[in-house]
């Protein structure tokens, strides 16, 4: 039986809302009626500029990047921007594309793999059948952004991106308990986009909505990109980043393989190097 009062699983009104059969039933009524609408109306009033300082208390979030800027309202303020220099020079090195929890799934052979209580296949995610076996048997990354995160993110590699491919879906929580309720990342509204990185092969990156209002802002279509390259950013509320990638291209930092062995999530910041190409090792 799951422990539904595990801080971990998410706060008082995520336990109600995915832990209760009254909370769900409430859920799902709220996700069909116009309440994500008004929210994000409400959000991007002036009304809601007093949100902003509370936002940041709660959350205890640092601001010394952010010295000067003034925000109208909780949407100008969650959208803001800081300088991301990227400290990693190594092309070989694969990077965070944000900030948040990292975890990693392998896929496995028949084009499955399971996160928390819900099983995916890996056309589950992009509506393309014939892409998606590129990556049987590889690993997907899932970057789950917080309330206190930047929400802004960044190519991971150099290479060339494809077409932008906006599914719409609904706005379920990213949160723990919300994954083992619903299969959230066949359900929410997501963009994918194919990025053939110079060093790592054909990658897909999904961006997933989340609760409130989803909304996901991508800069680039169809052009070169570099590493570390500002990719888009996510509008209001918490968000999720899923990598999926081909096999035998990655392996993950040993320290950082080792922390998820005993955790399913590890903090991990936008530029970080997070795994290595193996793809010399396989020439020779």
């Amino acid at each position: 039986m799951k422990d539904r009062k595990n801080p971990a699983l998410g706060n008082k009104a995520m336990r109600f809302f995915y832990g209760t059969v009254t909370g769900r039933v409430l859920m799902q009524a709220m996700l069909k009626s116009g309440t994500p609408r008004l929210m994000a109306a409400y959000m991007n009033s002036r009304l809601s500029k007093p949100m902003v300082r509370r936002y940041i208390r709660k959350h205890d979030i640092p601001m010394d990047d952010f010295a000067g800027q003034k925000y109208r309202n909780f949407a100008s303020f969650f959208t803001r921007m800081k300088d991301c220099p990227i400290e990693d020079s190594d092309p070989r090195h694969l990077i965070s594309p944000c900030d948040g929890l990292l975890s990693a799934f392998p896929v496995e052979e028949n084009g499955s793999f399971a996160i928390k209580s819900s099983y995916y296949r890996l056309c589950d995610l992009v509506n393309d059948e014939e892409l998606a076996e590129r990556y049987r048997g590889g690993l997907c990354l899932i970057f789950r952004l917080r309330a206190s995160d930047y929400h802004r993110y960044a190519f991971v590699a150099d290479g060339y991106i494809g077409e932008n491919h906006y599914i719409e879906g609904q706005l379920h929580s990213v949160q723990p308990i919300a994954c083992e309720t619903y299969p959230v990342y066949r359900l929410n509204r997501r963009c994918w986009h194919l990025l053939e990185t110079d060093e790592f092969g054909s990658m897909v990156q999904i961006e997933v909505g989340a609760m409130a209002v989803g909304g996901i802002v991508t800069e680039l279509e169809n052009a070169r990109f570099r590493r570390g390259q500002e990719m888009g950013h996510f509008e209001l509320c918490g968000s999720t980043i899923v990598l999926l990638i081909e096999k035998n291209r990655i392996e993950l930092r040993p320290e950082l393989l080792q922390a998820l062995s005993t955790t399913p999530e590890i903090p991990v910041s936008r530029g970080m190097w997070i795994a290595e190409s193996v793809r010399e090792r396989i020439v020779q």
